[in-house]
């Protein structure tokens, strides 16, 4: 599987308009999702196209119109949305469901290359397609909150201090840090839903 930036551009446009949806702002306009992600507007336009073509958003017309979603967000699984966007989640297209291709192995059967492929993208796909965009909302407004950061399309008044607390803490960020994953910050939540 490889993301390209169409992939990353659209999920977190998607993840955006969820946490707008839970914040109370049920539309946004391509602008405002432009900038709040810092993307390029002519390019997201084409990407918002293509999730409204797939049935993950709609458009809503006049003043108070915008992008929104056009289902629930428990029915948006992540997996659905990559393979939408930019295909195959297999690294190759012989270890691939939705995207098969005959590879140029003379003996596909009992390839290994081709067996070790099928379990990545078995990996991928588990993970992929257990979670939807609901969770993924639902573990990033966590995250903020418990942070301290500030909330998006929140009113302005506290948001400077808010802004500064998650800063300073990230400058102890590590990025590659497995602690600060999807699945590490779901664990931690269930856990403390079991005390």
């Amino acid at each position: 599987m490889n993301l390209t930036r169409k992939g990353e551009y659209a999920l977190r446009s998607l993840i955006k308009l969820g946490l707008a949806q839970e914040l109370g702002r049920p539309h946004l306009s391509v602008t405002e999702l432009a900038e709040s992600e810092k993307l390029p507007l002519k390019f997201l336009e084409q990407i918002l196209f293509s999730l409204r073509t797939g049935g993950f958003i709609d458009t809503k017309r006049g003043k108070y119109g915008g992008y929104y979603l056009a289902r629930s967000m428990d029915s948006i699984r992540i997996g659905d949305i990559i393979r939408h966007v930019d295909g195959k989640l297999a690294p190759i297209a012989c270890a691939s469901q939705t995207a098969y291709e005959k590879c140029s192995c003379p003996d596909e059967t009992h390839c290994g290359l081709r067996m070790l492929m099928i379990d990545v993208r078995n990996a991928i796909s588990n993970i992929l397609d257990r979670y939807t965009l609901a969770n993924v909302v639902e573990v990033t407004l966590r995250k903020i909150r418990r942070n301290g950061g500030a909330l998006p399309f929140a009113d302005t008044e506290g948001e400077e201090a808010d802004l500064t607390r998650a800063l300073s803490r990230a400058a102890d960020f590590n990025p590659v840090d497995p602690k600060e994953g999807f699945l590490a910050e779901l664990t931690s939540a269930m856990k403390g839903m079991d005390k």
